[in-house]
């Protein structure tokens, strides 16, 4: 969980959203926000860890959404 919020907290063009329908490119943490009423349990039996982020490709430039992810993941 630390590792998903620090690539999520290092993006700069992504925005952090639990609202995925935009024509931005958006980012989430479902453990801590779609997917939170499931439980830990629950998110485990469907392969959902605390390090899944779920991210949705917008219509920024491919290149700036790639510098992004790559700064973020280090």
């Amino acid at each position: 969980k630390k590792r998903a919020f620090e690539v999520l907290n290092g993006l700069r063009v992504i925005d952090i959203s639990n609202n995925l329908g935009d024509s931005k490119s958006l980012i989430t943490h479902p453990a801590t926000t779609t997917h939170r009423a499931m439980g830990p349990e629950g998110r485990a039996a469907v392969g959902l860890t605390d390090g899944v982020v779920r991210l949705s490709v917008g219509l920024e430039d491919t290149a700036d959404l790639l510098a992004d992810l790559k700064r973020a993941l280090g």
